[in-house]
């Protein structure tokens, strides 16, 4: 079991892999260097969100329908191609928006389409096979081990990237784009190989299939699994909204260059690797929801500080703001995925992990775009872009402390009680359908 759980952590790294250049090193060019507006950057970020409801289709569909033998290998490989294929598209549209908008534009839309697509694909299929090679008891060491894994191919990707776009040059970031690209694939085919096992294909009846409808009513009729959507969606929502914005925040208000911000990520992501093994011995000791608390705690004080220092202009503040938000991110990160994992049922696992990846991608569309929009908007009014970033950093503190509130009415026991009743329910809908 070790060793497929390092390859579920290799298809982990190689996904997270495709995201780090586009979500860090890409932002803050965009913004920074090419003067692209904000808003326009956070738009094309989230759009590879806009694909989230697929995750809960493509679980469902998977649940029932082997293809070619395998439930989750296929979608898998599929959607780390797609997002490979728009890692390397992107540098390209980027440079093209400012010559020609409506070319860079179209070539932008294919290029986060294309990786949106593959990780909406991919996630909820390498999750769902976590969830059913692991079991149960084994579930805590498999998502510690995956997000060590990723978390580290995070800090090594950002500091090789760091190297490779010093000094900046167009040419520069299209090659260093290539090369992580690359060995993200072929990373992530390793951990494919041999990773499922083949079972005959088998077909369903008719009593089988769900209409969207359907799927969306037996994940919102269980008061419990929507109370844990929503609570994922605005907790994920201030965390990985940041993202857009925190390498552009220190180059506006320290003048760091792109090198020195790309370390941010770093700094980021050592802090969230320390937590991540800290929240393993936690959970054992004080429970899931505990660690849960004490990261969403971690994640505020980070943002108040971060708030802080652009408002003091301290760098050193805005680094331990950083530190703060890392460590918060690695005690959610466990102990969430956990919770997540927990709240599943054994026939309707896909089912279930795609909800909880369309909240994740849901979160990242509302909290990139009101990132963008808001920092533009108040940068016009104030006349003043770092109150833009203040006043954004502001908002997702207190959405932090709106899912510290949400947190405390989860209750893992009552969803598995009400899951267990719905299968009558589900029936007489589909029935009545």
């Amino acid at each position: 079991m070790f060793l497929k759980r390092i390859q579920l952590g290799l298809i982990h790294v190689a996904v997270a892999m495709t995201l780090v250049p586009i979500n860090s090193t890409l932002n803050r060019v965009m913004i920074k260097e090419l003067a692209i507006s904000a808003t326009l950057v956070a738009i094309l970020a989230s759009l590879p969100y806009l694909f989230s409801p697929i995750q809960v289709a493509i679980g469902a569909f998977s649940d029932r329908h082997p293809l070619l033998g395998w439930r989750r290998t296929p979608y898998i490989g599929l959607g780390l191609f797609l997002c490979v294929s728009g890692l390397l598209l992107a540098p390209s549209a980027a440079f093209l928006l400012p010559e020609n908008f409506w070319a860079g534009a179209g070539l932008g839309l294919l290029a986060f389409g294309a990786w949106g697509m593959g990780y909406n694909l991919s996630t909820v299929s390498y999750l769902s096979l976590a969830t059913e090679l692991s079991g149960e008891q084994g579930r805590g060491r498999t998502i510690a081990i995956m997000w060590f894994m990723m978390i580290t191919s995070i800090i090594v990707t950002s500091i090789a990237l760091g190297q490779m776009v010093d000094p900046f040059t167009a040419e520069a970031l299209v090659r260093a784009f290539w090369m992580v690209g690359l060995a993200a694939l072929v990373l992530g085919l390793l951990g494919l190989v041999r990773l499922e096992r083949r079972a005959s294909a088998r077909t369903s009846d008719a009593s089988d299939e769900y209409t969207w409808s359907q799927l969306f009513r037996f994940i919102l009729e269980n008061r419990q699994a929507k109370l844990f959507f929503i609570y994922l969606a605005v907790l994920l929502a201030a965390i990985l909204g940041q993202d857009i914005l925190l390498e552009p925040f220190g180059g506006e208000a320290f003048g760091m260059s792109v090198r020195a911000t790309t370390r941010i990520t770093s700094l980021w992501g050592v802090c969230v690797l320390v937590a991540l093994l800290v929240a393993g011995v936690l959970e054992g000791k004080i429970g899931k929801r505990a660690v849960a608390r004490a990261g969403g705690l971690g994640a505020l004080a980070g943002f108040l500080l971060i708030m802080l220092s652009g408002i003091i202009v301290s760098q050193s503040v805005f680094y331990s703001g950083v530190i703060f938000l890392g460590i918060g991110t690695g005690l959610a990160t466990v102990s969430n995925l956990s919770l997540m994992l927990d709240m599943t049922t054994p026939e309707k696992v896909g089912l279930f992990i795609g909800a909880w990846g369309m909240s994740n991608a849901v979160s990242r569309l509302a909290g990139t775009i009101l990132g963008g929009a808001v920092r533009d908007v108040v940068t016009q009014l104030a006349q003043n872009p770092l109150m833009g970033y203040i006043l954004v950093f502001g908002i997702e503190a207190g959405m932090v402390a709106l899912s510290l509130l949400l947190l405390q009415r989860i209750d893992v026991g009552a969803f598995r009680r009400q899951a267990q009743q719905s299968p009558l329910v589900e029936r007489a809908a589909i029935a009545a359908d």
